[in-house]
């Protein structure tokens, strides 16, 4: 009687332990979408379906838990009551001999570990959310995953297999095969729940940055509209989403407010200013662009701060500094030149008596100033120790020059090349009869290609005392030089005819420069630094045209013909030259003269002249 009631006992609580286990409702739907995907009755379809419905249920978790996150996170599932219960029935049955419920609970155990395993995974990535960048997030994330793995592998030791199919219509049975199935199934579901992790990762940041602002209710509101969903699928391949979208056009909105805001405090200012007033219109109008990017700037470093995900990491928001420093810094350098520019003019205007070379090196000091401010600015942020470079600098700076006195007459060199704006990359240069396109100024070296292709190398400490002819440095007027020959015979009329003609074809003729050929110069254009020295010879602009009677040589009447055609570029100053000689020769035969060339006439004195 006590044996039987034993039984029943024990009966009992094994039915009780196999009663449906409700991990949680994720879980449970998942398991029954796995369980239903591993039939293998299913159409291709059907499983489509499946998925689709398994992707949505995810989607649907993913913004419930960011909205409830901190229950997420301090209230962990952990069936520690339910393994406990099993565990005593496991010892029960085992003293009794019921192999099967043994397995059975056995079973059902290690799905609860492999549940408990997941919501652990779940809560740890939580917590690691409030990392700095995503960057340090994925990285967590890579270390939970693995730490999931690992206590997956210990869970699974155990080979349920052979119990699966295993025959019987006896309740046990069908329970020990029911809880099999759902012991292999959530290992699926944890396999599973890891991928989504990795799909929603860029996702759950962005949604936990929210967070901090209290918009997550309004992000998943938005999210969870159809409409908002299928376009938020198609945007997800790019980073981007509607809410994403929205917050960056409203940034951009605010951006072009402020800078309307800032072009209104900044001109107030400048006109209230008593120094700057009479400068005013020209530090805007060529600040303007500057301005311009600074704004582009601010609102480019906004779209990549949300687009991350509202964050930021080091080697981002070092590049912006920078650049923020380049623009600042040439912000001032144009404000200063502009002033500079401005009394340069009064001093031109009033003649005054201060040394053009003197103003030149005084607005070149202010410029290497601002730029070497500038420059320290941009070590700084680049992440370079200023106190420990200057130090070295001051200390080691004697040994150093006595050292490498060549290595840094060409370093100077170089800071000679580039300030004094002498011949830049591409420049067609003739130095001390080496002829070639410059290829590279280097810190040691300056390297030219020569016409037949070779290369040269000379130290830039050599320039000091160098000639240098620059080809390049003309923007306008490449020289036609020629003399024209006519013989001896012609007539004066004609010859002058000819020497009127060709001078009005060339003051006609579209490619050739002449003293009405307009040019507006760089400086005025752009706001370069200003030169109290002569623009047109500054720049390169020729427009000389003559022609007239030369010589008498000695077989020939020279006509000189000297102008400069509008482009400096070699062909198409050869196609002008050529166009050029072929109206001379129609006006020669217009004209009716001859080309002479040189000829020698031989009189035999024994015949006498007659």
């Amino acid at each position: 009687m006590i044996r039987s009631f034993f039984l029943l006992f024990v009966l009992f609580f094994s039915l009780q332990a196999n009663a449906k286990v409700k991990y949680s409702e994720f879980i449970d739907t998942q398991l029954q979408l796995t369980m239903k995907m591993s039939d293998a009755n299913l159409t291709q379809e059907e499983i489509a379906k499946l998925v689709e419905k398994q992707d949505r249920l995810y989607e649907k978790t993913l913004y419930k838990v960011m909205a409830q996150k901190q229950s997420y996170i301090n209230d962990v599932k952990d069936y520690s009551s339910e393994i406990f219960s099993l565990k005593k029935i496991i010892a029960i049955n085992k003293r009794a001999g019921n192999f099967y419920a043994v397995k059975r609970d056995e079973a059902q155990i290690d799905a609860y570990l492999i549940a408990k395993n997941i919501n652990l995974l779940v809560r740890n990535v939580l917590l690691s959310l409030d990392a700095p960048n995503i960057e340090a997030f994925e990285t967590k994330l890579n270390e939970y995953t693995t730490l999931n793995q690992k206590q997956l592998s210990k869970i699974i030791k155990h080979d349920y297999k052979g119990y699966m199919n295993i025959p019987g219509t006896a309740s046990v049975i069908v329970a020990l095969r029911e809880n099999v199935k759902e012991f292999y199934a959530l290992q699926e579901v944890n396999n599973d729940v890891i991928a989504y992790l990795y799909k929603f990762e860029k996702r759950m940041y962005s949604l936990n940055k929210f967070s901090k602002y209290h918009l997550v209710n309004v992000v998943i509101m938005l999210s969870s509209l159809s409409g908002v969903h299928a376009i938020d699928s198609l945007l997800m391949p790019l980073g981007l989403n509607v809410v994403k979208i929205i917050i960056i056009v409203f940034l951009s909105l605010i951006i072009f407010f402020i800078r309307k805001l800032f072009y209104f405090i900044f001109e107030k200012y400048l006109h209230n200013s008593s120094y700057l007033q009479e400068y005013s219109q020209d530090i805007l109008h060529r600040t303007s662009k500057t301005i311009d990017a600074v704004i582009v700037v601010i609102n480019i470093n906004m779209v990549a701060y949300v687009y991350n995900n509202f964050s930021s990491s080091r080697e981002i928001s070092d590049f912006f500094n920078i650049v923020y420093t380049i623009l600042v810094t040439y912000f001032v350098y144009i404000v200063i030149n502009t002033v500079a520019l401005v009394n340069l003019e009064k001093f031109t205007k009033d003649a005054s008596s201060v040394k053009a070379e003197l103003i030149n090196v005084g607005i070149k000091i202010i410029n290497f100033f601002i730029f070497l401010i500038g420059f320290l600015f941009i070590l700084y942020f680049a992440g370079v120790n200023l106190t420990a470079l200057l130090s070295g600098l001051g200390i080691g700076g004697f040994a150093v020059a006595f050292a490498a006195k060549d290595t840094i007459s060409n370093f100077f060199g170089t800071l000679a090349i580039l300030a004094s704006d002498a011949f830049s990359q591409g420049d067609w240069v003739e130095i001390n009869g080496k002829e070639g396109t410059v290829v590279e100024i280097g810190l040691r070296l300056t390297t030219l290609r020569t016409f037949d292709n070779a290369l040269i190398a000379i130290p830039n400490g050599t320039f000091a005392s160098a000639d240098i002819k620059n080809w390049n440095k003309r923007k306008l007027g490449r020289r036609i030089k020629m003399k024209l020959g006519v013989k001896y015979d012609s007539k004066r009329q004609d010859i002058n005819n000819a020497i009127k003609e060709i001078r009005q074809m060339l003051i006609d003729h579209p490619d050739i420069a002449t003293k009405d050929t307009k040019y507006e110069h760089i400086a005025r254009r752009h706001g370069k630094v200003a030169k109290l020295v002569s623009e047109d010879d500054l720049e390169g602009v020729k427009r000389t045209l003559l022609v007239y009677l030369d010589e008498f040589a000695d077989s020939s009447i020279n006509i000189l013909v000297y102008c400069f055609s509008k482009s400096v570029e070699w062909e198409e100053w050869l196609r002008t030259k050529q166009d050029v000689m072929e109206k001379i020769m129609e006006i020669f035969e217009k004209n009716n003269l001859e080309f002479a060339f040189p000829s020698l006439s031989i009189y035999d004195e024994s015949k006498g002249f007659k």
